[in-house]
């Protein structure tokens, strides 16, 4: 056949085997691989949170590399979204000033705090979350869920990421909801020497980066689960073992310099400022 095709032997041979560039291509896909078995949600992994994974482990590619294997190999997903907003505005309600004016960057922890509510329909009623971000490193740093969306679960949320951060004095940034307007809320809010800030009327975006956590919680989990075939208090502890466990320590956070999940790069930070003071010392 060699002599039929005019093709050597050693070239046929040759051949088979695998050229430098398909043995690399395959031990990308290995490494992809690994990074998805680490946690069940990380099977979420776009190419840009697939290209920090990687880089956090030393392994330099490009970003259309990642793309065609992860096309090539089914591992490119898209979730439908269903938004649902929650937001009743108080009319009679004295309105804060928008402080934030969709600058959602901060400089250090416990600068800017944004929050707001959702709803997770389960088998015995609608479960109500509510959650507390902080825009130096997008961790949740507090949240409260119950089967109501009364004030109290607001303030549950914020004295929770108070309790757990010991700060005092932040901006916190809401939509204009009676939960965050109420009197109640306000007063927890003057005993932290918070100041408040809200979004614009009917502008989702003044919130964006508070929404966008919601988006990914329903997105990632929530809506493979089918959450009305489970009861709430099942639904709670996913929920938790999501923030806790996974999106605050585990997942690729773009938003973050190199990736970083939000707890391990908030951890990292602080010791390179305290490194640095006791250099300076």
């Amino acid at each position: 056949m060699c002599h039929v095709l005019t093709v050597s032997e050693s070239g046929y041979y040759r051949s088979l085997k695998p050229s430098l560039k398909q043995e690399r291509l395959h031990l990308l896909l290995v490494k992809i691989n690994d990074i998805m078995g680490e946690h069940k949600d990380n099977f979420n992994y776009g190419v840009q949170r697939m290209l920090l994974a990687l880089s956090q482990r030393e392994i330099t590619t490009s970003y259309s590399t990642v793309y065609r294997i992860m096309k090539k190999n089914g591992l490119l997903k898209k979730a439908k979204r269903h938004p649902n907003g929650l937001t009743r505005e108080d009319a009679t309600a004295q309105k804060s000033e928008n402080l934030i004016q969709r600058d959602f960057k901060s400089s250090a922890p416990n600068q800017k705090w944004l929050a707001d509510m959702t709803e997770i329909p389960c088998s015995d009623g609608k479960l109500y979350l509510s959650a507390v971000l902080d825009c130096f490193n997008g961790e949740i740093v507090g949240f409260a869920m119950d089967d109501n969306m009364r004030k109290e679960l607001c303030i549950q949320a914020f004295e929770n990421a108070c309790k757990a951060r010991n700060a005092r004095g932040m901006i916190f940034h809401s939509d204009r909801g009676s939960q965050f307007t109420s009197h109640a809320f306000r007063e927890s809010l003057a005993k932290r020497d918070a100041i408040q800030s809200m979004s614009s009327a009917g502008r989702c975006y003044d919130n964006a980066r508070m929404e966008s956590f919601f988006a990914t919680l329903k997105k990632e989990k929530l809506y493979k689960l089918n959450t009305e075939r489970y009861p709430m208090v099942e639904m709670k502890s996913i929920i938790f073992r999501y923030i806790m466990v996974y999106y605050n320590r585990q997942r690729i956070y773009t938003s973050n310099p190199g990736g970083w999940p939000p707890v391990i790069y908030r951890e990292r930070m602080l010791s390179k400022a305290a490194q640095t003071m006791r250099v300076s010392a």
